[in-house]
């Protein structure tokens, strides 16, 4: 085995964010306080968004962006399968089930094609993912959801840098584009906060909520309390949760975004490299819609029909170089069993992308020498 392996991701963190941390540490406020809401500033600004909300994961930012639109137990939410399984389960949080649709077998996304045979009288809210950072078809999802008078929540955990053309001109995802979107800071995502998410929306209203209820539902925020001139007590009104992000996180964080267009650009780059490097030998490569611009948070092909995953996989591990299984399918886990999930119309392209496609390393880092081992093994790999 080659004495290096590569990693099929790696965050970039330096000395700036260690330097970050260490003044909110050296600040003495280290939970939620000012550098939780400078990032959320320098985060709405940085997508177009009028309000960004930081919470403690993208997970926590689903099940709040569920419970703004009204979601609770007995309704349903239109959503995929085809996602980590922190999407369905944001749904069942609030008691209620998903209903699965099928993805578009090129993007890995929502088939909006198939949306309006999955509404019933129960739905409540419509629930897409930018699947590895890859936009959703969010004109036409839009378009089911105002039909039917329904919410749009954006699962963009992996989205942060991508973008959509909308009405003709280029926009970031997170403005948002439904009602709310959601992001994640996890260390596989392109910016990291260790962990941490962030809510976007243009409603007033709902980002009142958020803030309400991430805090425990406490009537006054910590910082008013702590700096207020007279003696004043809180009040908790209505159930909430423990869903803050830390000033360490976002100190992190401020420095993470500060980095990002440089991060998509060399994921882009890389991706382009990828795409070169291995056509013709019957992957099936991702493409890139003419409307869209991925931040490529994974690069993800489809293997020859016939062609074990597990195999490949094995043998690049044996060469040093490590990969990961295609999204997963939340309907196939033992979580989810017969009856706390419904699918009118199939998932067949769904479980076909996850028994089919493996994520190929891609990260800021990354040499081209060490992308062409990849890509060498790749090769060698190739049915004759």
């Amino acid at each position: 085995m080659p004495e290096t392996r590569i990693p099929v991701a790696k965050p970039w963190l330096g000395e700036a964010e260690a330097l970050a941390a260490g003044r909110a540490i050296l600040s003495g406020w280290v939970t939620q306080g000012p550098e939780v809401a400078a990032f959320e500033r320098e985060f709405a600004a940085s997508v177009g968004a009028s309000h960004a909300c930081a919470v403690s994961s993208c997970t926590t930012a689903l099940h709040l962006a569920l419970r703004a639109v009204g979601v609770q137990s007995g309704d349903e939410v239109v959503t995929v399968s085809h996602s980590f399984i922190a999407t369905a389960s944001s749904v069942r949080y609030c008691g209620a089930k998903p209903v699965f649709v099928d993805i578009d077998p090129g993007t890995f996304n929502m088939d909006p094609g198939r949306i309006e045979s999955a509404l019933s009288d129960r739905t409540r809210a419509i629930l897409p993912v930018h699947q590895i950072g890859m936009p959703c078809d969010m004109p036409a999802i839009t378009a089911v959801a105002r039909r039917h008078g329904l919410p749009v929540i954006e699962d963009a955990a992996c989205a942060i840098g991508s973008e959509i053309r909308w009405n003709g001109a280029w926009e970031k995802i997170g403005r948002p584009h439904g009602d709310i979107a959601c992001f994640s800071f996890h260390p596989r995502k392109l910016i990291t906060t260790g962990d941490g998410g962030m809510l976007t929306t243009s409603n007033t209203g709902f980002d009142r909520q958020f803030r309400l209820w991430r805090q425990h539902g406490m009537s006054l925020p910590d910082t008013v309390r702590h700096s207020s001139t007279q003696v004043v007590f809180e009040s908790y009104a209505e159930l909430g949760y423990n869903y803050r992000m830390t000033d360490i996180q976002a100190a992190v964080g401020r420095e993470q975004l500060k980095r990002l267009e440089a991060i998509v650009a060399r994921r882009r780059y890389l991706a382009q490299r990828y795409t070169d490097g291995l056509g013709g030998m019957g992957l099936g490569l991702p493409p890139e819609p003419d409307w869209a611009r991925t931040n490529w948070q994974s690069y993800c092909v489809r293997l020859p029909e016939g062609c074990s995953q597990r195999t490949v996989m094995q043998a690049l591990l044996h060469k040093g170089i490590a990969t990961r299984r295609a999204v997963m399918c939340a309907h196939r886990e033992p979580a989810y069993p017969a009856g706390s999930w419904s699918a009118p119309g199939g998932l067949a392209e769904s479980e076909r992308a996850q028994d089919s496609a493996l994520t190929l390393p891609l990260y800021h880092q990354m040499t081209e020498a060490d992308q062409d081992r990849v890509i060498d093994a790749m090769r060698a790999l190739a049915p004759s």
